[in-house]
């Protein structure tokens, strides 16, 4: 009788243990599946779903920040502007020749959305100076917002300033309408002209007669834009007897010097309806076409910007913002330009 309840107590005894480490168990794992629902929601959080904070190391990868493969957007946009300095008496303005018409029409337009505000193109009488100088002039203080024909160079983004996009454009390049060479160009042939590698009409099949090179002045932002595209970042000819630089940034006494064997280059829109010139195609296809500029098969095109100071006022921002509108995309397309949508 004794051994039967010794029996029975140590049965008791090992159900009670076994019941104990059960319910250990139980508590231990669930209690480290709570805590890891808990981390995964802070991780959660962390990328875009709440507010919690995620400690990182100096040196890790922030898992909230873009995408370092993803490419850097080509310009800036007026939302990245710090609109805390106080709007200036003038709105004052320079840069590109090429924009002369664009700039002349938004100047219209914005004087109806802010008639208090007047604004002026170009410094200091009223002429514009071209790319580079206008973002020079902007650079210094000398004008609160500039126009250019190529994208800020990494020293110029480096400095504060920011290019937005507001149209796309295309050069043309044109020889005068007397000239008796009627053919196109590939872009390398247009590269060995600038260069002074072909000097004679009849090394591109045309006759037998000096080709007279016509370059945009130092200052254009055309030049530039013309200097990496088709020369590649690489060195004009030396000027000589037929290779000329323009020493201001205009396109009428460029047009007036082709003669009948010249060559020259400028935005397709203030040539297209010029009756003393023709375009040549490149590659075999015009920059009048706009499908082909669109999507880059017309290899002479580019996109042109407004360029401000990253901390600038709002009346620069309105102005940028009036330009990116539908209304101000529609005075785009009436300037010759091409919408950017």
């Amino acid at each position: 009788m004794s051994q039967g309840k010794n029996d029975i107590a140590a049965l008791l005894f090992a159900l009670i243990v076994t019941v104990v480490l059960i319910g250990g168990g139980l508590w231990f794992f669930g209690r480290q599946f709570l805590n890891s629902k808990f981390l995964n929601s802070k991780f959660l959080n962390s990328n875009g779903s709440g507010n919690s904070p995620i400690a990182t190391s100096p040196n890790a990868p922030n898992p909230a920040s873009p995408n370092p493969a993803s490419p850097p957007p080509a310009a800036g946009t007026a939302t990245n502007l710090d609109t805390s300095v106080p709007d200036p008496a003038v709105l004052t303005i320079d840069g590109s020749v090429t924009m002369v018409s664009l700039m002349k029409r938004l100047q219209l337009a914005y004087a109806q959305i802010n008639p208090g505000l007047p604004t002026t193109y170009g410094v200091p009488d009223g002429r514009p100076n071209g790319t580079n100088a206008g973002i020079q002039n902007l650079a210094n203080g000398t004008v609160v917002l500039a126009a250019s024909s190529r994208p800020l160079n990494a020293a110029e983004a480096q400095s504060g300033l920011v290019g937005v996009p507001i149209a796309r454009d295309a050069l043309a390049v044109v020889v005068g309408k007397d000239n008796p060479y009627t053919g196109g160009l590939t872009l390398d042939q247009l590269k060995r002209i600038y260069q002074g590698q072909i000097t004679n009409w009849s090394e591109v099949g045309g006759p037998n007669a000096p080709i007279k090179v016509i370059n945009r002045a130092d200052d254009s932002g055309t030049q530039s834009f013309f200097k990496d595209v088709v020369l590649l970042g690489g060195d004009f000819a030396p000027e000589g007897p037929n290779f000329t630089t323009l020493p201001r940034d205009e396109t009428t006494p460029m047009l007036r010097a082709l003669g009948n064997n010249g060559i020259g280059y400028s935005t397709v829109q203030q040539v297209v309806n010029q009756q003393t010139v023709r375009i040549v195609p490149i590659d075999g296809v015009q920059p009048t076409d706009l499908d082909a500029v669109k999507n880059g098969t017309y290899p002479i095109s580019r996109i042109v910007f407004l360029v401000a100071r990253r901390q600038t006022s709002p009346a620069v921002k309105q102005f940028i913002d009036m330009a990116l509108s539908s209304s101000g995309q529609q005075i785009v397309q009436q300037s010759g330009f091409i919408p950017l949508q």
